[in-house]
């Protein structure tokens, strides 16, 4: 086959990059054509609001470079992973005019929330879920802290509401976790549409030995991922556990200052994958403390590919990922006592970690493999073309 992948890439990298490239790297593995656009958010700051916003709800750029690379070969599938802000919900379009069919995959909830996390002010937010004018959203600035740009990415999934790109125009989407899936059909995507197709690792990175003594953050420095929960939980151990943080982000000045007061916190910056993947591998688990619902959670799969339990918040997709009491623990979301508490008990059952270990190991070989994946993308694509002879 030959497919067009479309993304929009983050000025932080992050699970959604990671993820698109390990789906577009399989592919071409196996056989296939893998044919890319993409732009940057990286030019975001040479751009006025007013041309970011109607880029955003229509990018004639957009349409066009997708027609080109449609003219100049025939592609039986159009997917897109991100189209936000620069590519639009125009490529939809371009993709039908050629008669291709078009997989989505829902890699945040752009489509439902203008921040696409479904979190405000520290906790989960759902006031704009279902609303066909997303003015909660707008009236709180959730995107970028701007009320403007909050008004574009309003006016984006309104008027393709009212076009009804999400039902017509997308063939299928792809939802990681049913916790997900069930939270587009609430929002209003049609549920035969949505099929449920996790990430996964590759190439397989091989299980540690969970030998470190240490625990390990890994990921985006937020609020919604739960650093501060995090910090909090481990002021709070009656024993101390050494603990790496590994990643960037707005609350990198608190993770560095927590560093410096405490000596058993270590921050490692961002770091290559296979400097990560050897520190999860000795780690004695991993801790997730995301207070939004994630729509997968990738490195929880990266964690169960290393061998590596995980101390997960109990909320959104990780809470569907971990299986709690085997391939790891779940805590209340957002309340460090619980988190530390459930740190102590692990110290305290070293036996029951070990086998932990295995479960975890286990559940990345049952699910999360690279030939698992694969299957299931064809089987996608097969849906998608079938839809196409409609």
């Amino acid at each position: 086959m030959r497919i067009l992948s479309i993304h929009n890439r983050y000025q932080i990298r992050g699970g959604e990059d990671e993820s698109r490239e390990s789906e577009e790297l399989l592919l071409r593995e196996m056989g296939h054509e893998v044919d890319v656009y993409e732009e940057s958010n990286d030019c975001l700051a040479s751009m006025s609001s007013i041309q970011v916003a109607t880029r955003t709800i229509w990018s004639r750029e957009a349409y066009n470079i997708v027609q080109q690379h449609l003219r100049k070969a025939a592609h039986e599938v159009v997917h897109v992973q991100n189209f936000f802000p620069l590519i639009s919900p125009s490529v939809y379009y371009a993709a039908k005019s050629k008669g291709v069919p078009v997989v989505q995959t829902l890699r945040n909830y752009r489509l439902l929330c203008p921040n696409a996390l479904f979190f405000r002010s520290g906790e989960v937010c759902e006031d704009c879920l279902g609303k066909f004018v997303p003015f909660p959203g707008v009236l709180h600035g959730c995107y970028r802290e701007s009320r403007i740009a909050s008004a574009g990415t309003a006016a984006m999934m309104m008027v393709h509401r009212t076009l009804r790109t999400w039902t017509e125009m997308v063939d299928v989407y792809i939802a990681l976790t049913e916790f997900a899936r069930k939270k587009f059909i609430q929002g209003g995507l049609p549920p035969k549409k949505i099929i449920v197709k996790p990430n996964f690792v590759h190439p397989d990175p091989v299980a540690g030995g969970g030998k470190g003594g240490y625990a390990i953050y890994v990921g985006r420095l937020s609020v919604e991922k739960g650093l501060d929960t995090l910090l909090e939980a481990w002021e709070l151990l009656s024993t101390p556990l050494p603990l790496k943080i590994v990643g960037d982000g707005p609350l990198a000045d608190q993770v560095a200052k927590a560093a410096n007061r405490y000596p058993h916190i270590e921050w490692l910056g961002r770091r290559p994958v296979k400097e990560v993947y050897e520190a999860i591998g000795e780690a004695m688990f991993l801790i997730f403390p995301s207070k939004w619902y994630e729509t997968f959670g990738r490195v929880a799969v990266e964690a169960f590919a290393k061998g590596t339990p995980v101390l997960a918040a109990k909320i959104g997709a990780i809470a569907e990922l971990v299986d709690h009491n085997r391939t790891g623990f779940h805590f209340c979301p957002g309340d460090p006592a619980d988190l530390a508490t459930n740190v102590e008990w692990i110290l305290a059952h070293p036996t029951q970690l070990a086998q932990m270990r295995q479960e975890a190991r286990l559940e990345f070989e049952t699910r999360y493999t690279a030939k698992q994946n694969y299957q299931k993308l064809m089987e996608i694509y097969e849906v998608a073309q079938s839809c196409k002879n409609i």
